[in-house]
């Protein structure tokens, strides 16, 4: 037999055998591909439904079915800081944030409450406690009374822009404040160190005026003007005196006329018994603090006003009292703050 009769090469006979070999292999698995086939088939419901599931729930749910927040940007704070504090802060029961608060909120008030007064006012302080009895039985100690500057809430009959009616004037025309005709007035005292007064204007007088004749003369210890110390006025001004004193403040020495410009306030209102609170924290507090300018003591909150002889302490000047014929006179001590 020649080499071109000769049986196929041994690569064709192992394709043919491959060959055979696949066909029975794709024979042999029928009933397997059929199978596959019908699971297949049976499984169309389940595959909807996921379908369905997967189409119905919502974008930001996890695949348990929970519904989970949508994703924050990386922009956006989980939580504010401040919103965060401020919260804790003002919602605390307890702590140093809710003590924190609570003494926030207390100088808030009180600021709150000053301002009001002195928009009311129109002077600082707009309040002055009543430490003794000059201007019994219409003030006593313990009282708070509260001032406004003169001009302000002026009646008619007021002398001049002062906002200040006379005693005499108000007998006149029936203008009445604290039990008596008149205004009661905070004057300082230029020509001596020391704390304002708090007493009634009684006249007013001129320059050169020799008052002797308008005054009362139970208020009066001379029988003429050359006796008294102020008479004639050395300018024009208003003659006080306190409504428990026997004297005019001009004839005691008290203090010479007052000057517009030297009147403090007119008081307005007072309320009993709640100046001793005041007095309490002068007394408490004297002894830590020393000499203090005058225009320092005007930024507290009120004053003293001590009335035997009409000092008015600026706030809380202590006084040691003595009996001095038939008035009283006050050696302040050292001012205290409020």
């Amino acid at each position: 037999m020649s080499a071109g009769d000769g049986p196929p090469s041994g690569d064709d006979g192992t394709g043919s055998s491959a060959g055979s070999d696949a066909g029975r292999n794709e024979s042999d698995r029928p009933a397997e591909s059929k199978t596959d086939a019908r699971n297949e088939s049976d499984r169309p419901a389940e595959s909807k439904t996921d379908a369905r599931s997967e189409s119905d729930r919502p974008a930001d749910a996890d695949p348990t079915g929970r519904e989970t927040p949508p994703p924050r940007r990386a922009s956006e704070p989980s939580d504010s800081s401040d919103e965060n504090l401020l919260r804790r802060f003002w919602y605390a029961e307890d702590g140093p944030l809710m003590f924190v608060r609570e003494v926030l909120t207390s100088v808030l008030a009180v600021v709150a409450v000053g301002l009001l007064l002195f928009a009311i006012s129109g002077v600082w302080p707009p309040m002055v406690a009543v430490e003794s009895g000059s201007m019994e039985p219409h003030m006593s100690r313990g009282d708070l009374v509260f001032i406004t500057e003169p001009g302000r809430y002026a009646p008619d009959a007021a002398v001049g822009d002062t906002g200040v009616v006379t005693h005499e004037t108000g007998v006149q025309t029936g203008y009445r404040t604290f039990g008596d005709h008149g205004s009661v007035i905070i004057y300082d005292r230029p020509d001596r160190f020391g704390p304002p007064v708090i007493h009634r204007a009684r006249l007013h007088v001129e320059d050169g005026e020799n008052w002797y004749d308008r005054a009362n003369p139970e208020y009066m210890d001379a029988s003429n003007c050359q006796q008294l110390q102020y008479c004639p006025a050395p300018y024009a001004g208003f003659i006080t005196k306190g409504d428990a004193n026997p004297q005019y403040d001009q004839v005691s020495g008290i203090a010479a006329p007052v000057q517009e410009r030297d009147i403090a306030g007119v008081a307005r209102v007072r309320v009993p018994y709640l100046g001793y609170v005041r007095l309490g924290f002068a007394t408490a507090t004297q002894a830590e603090v020393g000499d203090e300018p005058k225009h320092a003591r005007r930024l507290q909150f009120s004053t003293i006003v001590s009335s035997r002889n009409g000092g008015v302490h600026h706030p809380a000047e202590s006084s040691a009292v003595r009996v001095s014929g038939a008035h009283t006179s006050v050696s302040t001590g050292t001012p205290a703050v409020a």
